[in-house]
């Protein structure tokens, strides 16, 4: 089992340039205890993504990092030029000596589509995705080419700039449904998954052995990623504490955009209680023996091999963030099925 986070970047009650500076010391101890990877979510128009430009908030963490890999979980595609964000990938992948992680996707809420004037029906976004990719992929293997495409063109290019890692970065995605597998099994990408550990499965398994029968039945899959709200206290009522307030700020956060213009989340209401979250076996706060159990328990439900999890979020104070993510990589991660240990501090 590897290790990762995912981070909304979604917004607590600290001044910008105060949660900015908070976030960059957080994911400094995640580097320090060993986390393999540090995904970012890109949303626009909402206290939920205060990371609208990764690539801005990613170049920090380059700088402010040595082992930690990171990269957007996703990218939203139809909101760039994909040149243009082909010589960004480029540039952030040399920033931190090929430790780029490269999530991408459609985006999933059409009012922030909308907002910045893209078509926001599926159809039409699966196309610009897809374009998007190919340009993208095309441009950091290095070659001249040419593409014409229904929404998107490239002509006569010729990359000057280049990533570290060849032919790119490794490649990520967000997955809901069968379809998504097949299309991420198809190109090689990792995937990542929210969904309850019981509910997505099936969903892994098809993706395995579509990569399987694409690539060979001995060519090892990408990584399968189940993402999980986690918090760690001494006791199981301190870390219920934490959660249960910084909960209802990230719950708000989610729903603010889609509730101002009076409408619903694309996948439904999320529960407004973090025990329902608990319930539904999305997330743990608790002891660290607690959160032990409950990620060794919900990682062989949903046959995952990497624990992607949601360590803060709503407001959570530095303080809180920092302590929480310590005991996890001190007495938490050993006990993890196959995690690595702790890293030793430099």
């Amino acid at each position: 089992m590897d290790i990762g986070v995912f981070d909304h970047v979604d917004r607590g009650g600290a001044p910008l340039g105060q949660f900015y500076e908070d976030r960059l010391a957080i994911v400094e101890a995640y580097d320090r205890i060993g986390v393999r990877g540090y995904h970012i979510a890109e949303h626009h128009f909402t206290p939920l993504g205060m990371a609208a430009s990764p690539g801005v908030f990613l170049s920090s963490v380059a700088q402010r990092t040595k082992r930690l890999r990171f990269g957007p979980l996703v990218y939203c595609l139809p909101l760039y030029h994909p040149l243009r964000l082909a010589e960004e990938i480029c540039m952030l992948d040399q920033l931190s000596g090929g430790r780029f992680e490269l999530g991408v996707g459609r985006g999933i809420s059409p009012l922030e589509s909308r907002g910045y004037g893209e078509n926001p029906d599926y159809d039409v976004s699966q196309k610009v995705f897809t374009e998007s990719l190919d340009i993208i992929r095309a441009a950091l293997a290095g070659e001249k080419f040419s593409y014409a495409g229904e929404h998107r063109r490239a002509e006569d290019v010729t990359m000057v700039l280049e990533p570290v890692q060849k032919p790119h970065p490794p490649l990520w995605m967000g997955v809901h449904s069968n379809e998504n597998m097949k299309f991420a099994a198809r190109l090689g990408m990792n995937v990542v998954s929210l969904h309850a550990s019981t509910a997505i499965r099936d969903k892994f398994d098809h993706y395995r052995a579509t990569w399987r029968t694409l690539h060979g039945a001995d060519s090892a899959p990408g990584r399968t990623g189940l993402g999980l709200f986690i918090v760690v206290a001494p006791t199981d009522e301190e870390a219920r504490a934490i959660a249960t307030r910084a909960y209802k700020v990230w719950h708000a956060n989610f729903h603010y955009l889609y509730h101002l213009h009076g409408r619903a989340p694309v996948w439904g209401e999320r529960p407004n209680d973090f025990q329902i979250v608990v319930d539904e076996l999305r997330g743990v706060a608790g002891s660290p023996e607690t959160v032990r159990r409950f990620v060794n328990a919900r990682m062989e439900e949903a046959g995952a091999d990497y624990m992607v999890g949601q360590f803060v979020f709503g407001d959570m104070t530095r303080e809180e963030s920092l302590a929480s993510i310590e005991l996890f990589g001190r007495e938490v991660m050993p006990g993890l099925a196959g995690a690595p240990a702790m890293a030793a501090a430099e």
